[in-house]
């Protein structure tokens, strides 16, 4: 399947700032909009890359928003991916044809949720649970809480309400305490103002010393001895090693065990994911999210150029990149803070040096920017092998979370 748009996400949040779902969307290579043939083909080949025989949906309980027209509402493609988890967001206006209408009303007696946008809702009333499933709010710079309000004052119960667009913190706590959910652009990548305190808390550092020794070769002895000092961070490790997806085998009880079998490069990108997680300023769960999915990205974008072990490090590059929003404090001071090779931190501070080309388009990926194309060619990657890496990224994160 010959591919020429990559796919870009953006997460939807619910009041409690947690992504339960995603809008994918084609970047499309010409300003003409989206055509038929590839708002199909977005279907067809998101259903390929998150169903899995054995497994089913890869995504876990994420609900995923396609752009749909109305030719496409009776496209086999749909019937692939499990209705409670799809979306498809339509124009109000489209269902002025009967045709269209009924062809929506078709799909939601099958389960498959519809999302209604520029939507008159005084003139719809009491007919839009009939329609549709979600209903898009626009929100426009004026007073988004007394806007929240009217449209919550309109909401039924059976009929979710979504905002957009959500460009800060403010508009979104009007929005989430009505009960709305937000598709939030990039909004995600700004931390919240927190009062906590900044910087290290004392897993935290323990962590990073950690991840220090493991950069220095330490012994399997010395770095046993470091973790014994925190409960939590051995019981998370032994944990780790006997969960099914890696597989030692037998029961492994000791810290030692686990250290040898595990390995250096695999127990420092153990650390990255649990430094991330042990955050508690700017903590968002959307945040971590993108974290993990970016570093997976990144890593998998890597893998073909550099092999396996190598991109285990741009993996590392990716998670780092949003550590100064996860912790509160500027990049200088987590580098600081920790010892990393020169190719992580050109990476880090300017997308430079080996790794940085694939962070940027890890990063181009999350943003709709313009730049996903021409950063794709200069690392002689295909639009084909930059979205299927992106929706397995989407995929692995799911497990990484739960």
């Amino acid at each position: 399947m010959h591919q020429t748009n990559f796919l870009v996400r953006e997460p939807l949040l619910d009041p409690k700032q947690r992504v339960v779902g995603y809008e994918l969307t084609w970047q499309q290579a010409s300003a003409g909009g989206s055509t038929l043939d590839a708002l199909e083909s977005l279907v067809g080949f998101v259903a390929s890359q998150v169903l899995d025989e054995d497994d089913g949906w890869l995504l876990r309980d994420k609900t995923l928003f396609l752009e749909a027209v109305p030719a496409m509402l009776s496209t086999d493609a749909l019937h692939a991916l499990p209705p409670e988890h799809t979306v498809l967001s339509i124009k109000a206006a489209e269902l002025a044809n009967p045709d269209t209408m009924a062809a929506v009303q078709g799909l939601r007696a099958g389960g498959v949720g519809v999302l209604l946008r520029e939507a008159d809702l005084a003139r719809i009333g009491t007919r839009l649970p009939t329609m549709a499933s979600y209903v898009e709010m626009r929100f426009s710079g004026a007073d988004v809480g007394a806007q929240a309000r009217t449209y919550a004052a309109l909401k039924q119960s059976t009929v979710g309400m979504i905002a957009r667009p959500v460009s800060n913190w403010a508009d979104f706590d009007a929005c989430a305490a009505l009960g709305l959910n937000a598709f939030v652009g990039k909004l995600h990548l700004t931390p919240r103002p927190s009062t906590d305190s900044k910087g290290l808390n004392p897993a935290q550092t323990i962590i990073m010393q950690l991840m220090q020794m493991v950069r220095q070769n330490a012994d399997i002895a010395q770095l046993e001895a470091v973790l014994k000092r925190d409960a939590t961070l051995s019981y998370k490790l032994l944990r780790f090693i006997n969960s099914a997806g890696f597989g030692a085998g037998r029961e492994v009880q000791s810290l030692r065990q686990a250290l040898t079998l595990l390995g250096y490069t695999p127990l420092y990108r153990w650390l990255t994911l649990l430094l991330a997680t042990a955050s508690t300023s700017g903590y968002s769960p959307v945040l971590l999210e993108t974290a993990v999915v970016r570093g997976r990205l990144a890593e998998l974008l890597a893998q073909p150029a550099l092999g396996k072990s190598e991109a285990e490090n741009v993996f590392v590059a990716g998670m780092f990149s949003l550590l100064d929003r996860l912790l509160g404090i500027p990049m200088q001071e987590v580098l600081a803070n920790i010892q990393l090779s020169d190719d992580v931190v050109a990476a880090l501070l300017t997308r430079s040096g080996k790794y940085g080309p694939y962070l940027a388009l890890a990063e181009a990926c999350e943003l709709n920017s313009d730049l996903v194309a021409s950063l794709a060619a200069a690392l002689k990657l295909s639009p084909l092998d930059v979205n299927k890496a992106h929706l397995s990224a989407l995929a692995w994160a799911q497990n990484v979370a739960a």
